[in-house]
């Protein structure tokens, strides 16, 4: 998105990111995450876009405002697959297993 100003209309900012302004904050989906000042009928850029993870420029020379697309992958949800995989016994593992619980999955490859 690309501005001439860093305070954009919410209509401006809904159309042109995706992210829908709600009384709960910035949504997307069933992702909502909860902004600074709440729903108005403008967005600061320089506010909402560390917060939803998405870079922020100011070009003083051309006097435009940019704010990035989400910064790296993101998830919306935490849930796991429930995949089987060999143990390093030869036996299987199931990842369901441990659901409820919090787990750190590490992955190694050779190459």
């Amino acid at each position: 998105m690309i501005s001439p100003e860093p305070v954009v209309s919410r209509a401006d900012f809904e159309r042109m990111t995706g992210w829908e302004i709600k009384p709960e904050g910035a949504c997307r989906g069933d992702v909502c995450i909860p902004l600074p000042g709440g729903a108005s009928g403008t967005v600061d850029l320089r506010e909402v876009g560390p917060v939803l993870r998405m870079p922020v420029v100011h070009d003083e020379v051309a006097g435009l405002w940019a704010l990035g697309p989400q910064a790296g992958a993101t998830l919306s949800d935490a849930t796991a697959p429930d995949i089987t995989l060999p143990d390093w016994r030869g036996g299987e593992f199931t990842l369901g297993s441990l659901r409820g619980r919090k787990v750190a999955v590490i992955a190694w490859a050779p190459w």
